[in-house]
């Protein structure tokens, strides 16, 4: 490569020597010549790998399979019909007009669905609500469903888990949950669905997105995300819990992914306490034998939340998979390390994130609580941190789960370099609670790996896809991806 460097610049030497001494040369011919050396310059040039193209050549050669894999795997509870549509459209469609931003917990009216919309759009942030008025909801629903642009997807942190894993021939996939014709259809057709779960009706999500640089009023996207909510009271109760358990025994699987523990929220708060309390005796039934990973989600109810760290689910689960709101919202609600923080601001300060990691395994390790791995993932980066001699093979389960975050946003099966761009930091303080080390990366050594405290972490930048076609669905399938490639040291 540098002899062929070395040649495009003598050929520019000649030239412009050539133009000065005889500077009478037709304008014709010298506009050939120069021509000709933009051309081998940007050969030259395009010849070098960029850094995206470089980093994903390095994940291929990371992404080994684990010694051991899962071979079958239950996932419930949450399932749903997805109607995927641009959220400025169907605000618009209603005859709605900005409102003066602002979070609203749960939503009663169509006003505060426009506030709270406009406050996590001018974020670039993902959140998800429960709308509490159902004939409402269906007019929003049947005006989403109209829009020229509307798409209907498989929904539900479950369902999609399950359609991730089922895309490896060599699993073994069981899915309970509010399953409808709509959402049967749109299944692959090697998920097995117990018939206790078919409904005669779909539950219904409206899933309102937006990309960067989108306006509503004086509101612009910062990045592009998506705002959910639903009147979904099938999944609100976890209906479907205890057919997910009953069909362990016959269905015998290694690892079950549960998630929908955040639809609670629509439940009255005596009945989400009693419902919480019967879930967590029902999962403590399960054989020790079988990992659970807990996938989180969107959570307003500090009381929900630490209903599930301290007293119901933490101590029966093995791995947790969350993003950088339910991250930050489980240290608030429990009082952790940097709970004080009302908020990110741009990309998660990758410090601020391992001291919550460290402090939710290092609080495990004191209790009675089984959990050792947590996968945390945001847009820039994703980072897996496990207890020692729990996990093997994370290395490989944090790139694959990175990989597929780029290719997925871009609707692709591979990762595209021209497509994708590297907005993760490439050295960082590992910790701001004691200014821990600096950890470095680069496009050739993606994974950064340190320990702290007994607890191992392992950070890899994302590949952020410029043009996302759908951000739906995106932490399921990062989160499943990630088990796929994990090995449990303890089965």
């Amino acid at each position: 490569m540098w002899a062929k460097t070395v040649c495009v610049g003598l050929l520019a030497f000649a030239v412009g020597v050539l133009h000065h001494l005889q500077p009478g040369i037709p304008e014709a011919a010298m506009g050939y010549l120069s021509s000709s050396l933009q051309s081998l310059s940007f050969r030259e040039t395009s010849s070098t790998p960029s850094i995206e193209e470089t980093l994903s050549a390095a994940w291929d050669q990371l992404i080994v399979a684990p010694s051991k894999h899962w071979g079958k795997v239950a996932v419930g509870v949450n399932a749903c019909v997805d109607v995927v549509v641009s959220g400025v459209s169907v605000l618009q469609a209603l005859g709605l007009h900005p409102q003066p931003s602002g979070d609203h917990l749960v939503l009663d009216t169509q006003e505060e669905l426009a506030a709270t919309f406009l406050h996590y759009m001018q974020r670039g942030a993902a959140a998800e609500r429960f709308y509490s008025d159902a004939n409402s909801f269906q007019h929003i629903s049947r005006t989403a469903s109209q829009d020229p642009g509307a798409k209907h997807f498989v929904g539900g942190n479950a369902a999609l888990i399950a359609q991730r894993l089922a895309a490896h021939p060599d699993m073994e996939v069981l899915l309970c949950g509010p399953i409808g014709p709509k959402l049967h259809e749109l299944l692959d057709e090697r998920i097995l669905v117990p018939p206790s779960s078919l409904q005669e009706q779909d539950e219904y999500h409206l899933i309102l997105e937006y990309k960067a640089g989108d306006q509503w009023g004086s509101g612009h996207a910062s990045a592009a995300s998506r705002f959910i909510f639903s009147h979904d009271l099938s999944n609100g109760a976890m209906t479907l819990l205890e057919v997910l358990l009953s069909s362990l025994e016959e269905f015998q699987p290694n690892l079950m992914v549960l998630s929908g523990l955040h639809m609670m929220e629509g439940l009255s708060h005596e009945n989400r306490v009693s419902r919480l309390h019967e879930a967590a005796i029902a999962l403590s039934d399960v054989p020790s034998d079988v990992v659970i990973h807990l996938e989180l989600a969107s959570m307003t109810d500090g009381d929900l939340m630490r209903g599930i760290i301290h007293q119901q689910v933490f101590p029966l689960i093995s791995s947790l998979g969350l993003n950088e709101q339910e991250l930050l919202f489980l240290s608030q609600s429990a009082s952790g390390p940097h709970s004080t923080l009302s908020t990110w601001s741009g990309v998660p300060d990758v410090g601020i994130v391992s001291d919550i990691l460290l402090w939710i395994l290092q609080d495990s390790a004191r209790g009675d609580s089984t959990l050792t791995r947590v996968h945390f993932h945001t847009l820039a980066y994703h980072i897996i941190a496990t207890i020692d001699g729990f996990w093997g093979n994370q290395v490989a389960a944090v790139a694959a789960g990175a990989r597929v975050a780029g290719a997925q946003a871009c609707a692709s099966e591979i990762i595209e370099p021209s497509r994708v761009i590297l907005k993760s930091p490439l050295e960082f303080s590992t910790s701001q609670t004691d200014k821990g080390p600096v950890a470095r990366i680069s496009a050739k050594e993606p994974v950064a790996v340190w320990r702290k405290g007994g607890v191992t972490f392992h950070f890899t930048p994302v590949l952020v896809c410029k043009d996302p076609t759908r951000t739906v669905g995106l932490g399921d399938a990062i989160s499943a991806e990630g088990l796929l490639f994990s090995e449990a040291k303890t089965r």
